[in-house]
């Protein structure tokens, strides 16, 4: 699934090296999340593998089933399956949010020579996923994120992910700014894409979230590189030892 070798990316024109030789691999079928300090390159991690402007890889590679993600523009890796949950969403005033979300799926389609979903099959697999997801009918007809509170964002996230059925999920710190009911309906929605075919990539300060979405896999980054990983268990040592060992 995903793999990443000695993956090195710098800002501000190469002066701030942010990701300093970092190695992942993913395997289809398995949940990793990757927790870290305050400024260890987690988020810049989750642009880099999605295609973000400003990131400058000096170095590594990046691939989703031996296919190069570093040599494609961002709206080939999506895609290719690529999705990334934001942990600031846009808002998008103007854009009624089940348009924004149709154009987007059939832009995929096309991309993968497919034929386009037809607006009552759209609408239909949006109204099922929102009923999961306990969203309300009007909150679709509304412009994208324009008005949501931080909760709604992020279940609005967990909404998109869900309609698209990515490949790969990156998702940077969805859970940041969620009460706990919040967080259940977002750990919910993910623990329902599970699938031998999809992998997912959880970056998280807490380890809460880990409580609904257990991993296969925890990580830690610090250093802009993986320095440790173990079970599901290891996130729980984490948070109550702190990451100065792997600074």
């Amino acid at each position: 699934m995903l793999n990443i070798t000695n993956l090195t990316a710098t800002v501000d024109d190469g002066r701030k090296t942010i990701l300093d030789g970092l190695s992942l691999s993913v395997p289809a079928g398995e949940v990793h999340a990757i927790m870290g300090p305050n400024g260890a390159g987690k988020s810049t991690l989750s642009y880099v593998v999605t295609g973000r402007d400003g990131y400058d890889v000096t170095g590594g590679s990046v691939t989703l089933d031996g296919e190069d993600l570093l040599d494609m523009d961002p709206e080939e890796r999506a895609a290719k399956g690529v999705f990334l949950s934001f942990q600031y969403p846009l808002e998008i005033p103007g854009v009624p949010t089940l348009t924004f979300l149709r154009t987007a799926m059939n832009a995929q389609r096309k991309a993968r020579g497919e034929e386009p979903i037809s607006a009552p099959d759209f609408m239909k697999r949006a109204r099922d996923v929102a009923k999961q997801l306990k969203i309300a009918p009007e909150m679709l007809r509304r412009p994208l994120n324009v008005g949501f509170s931080g909760g709604e964002k992020k279940r609005m996230e967990i909404f998109q992910m869900m309609v698209l059925e990515p490949r790969f999920i990156v998702m940077d710190e969805t859970d940041s700014g969620l009460d706990v009911d919040a967080l259940r309906v977002v750990a919910d929605g993910v623990n329902a894409l599970r699938a031998p075919d999809r992998g997912i990539l959880i970056i998280t300060h807490y380890q809460r979230l880990l409580d609904y979405i257990v991993p296969d896999q925890v990580h830690v980054l610090a250093g802009g590189a993986i320095r440790a990983s173990g079970d599901a268990g290891f996130a729980k040592t984490l948070e109550t030892e702190g990451y100065d060992a792997y600074a």
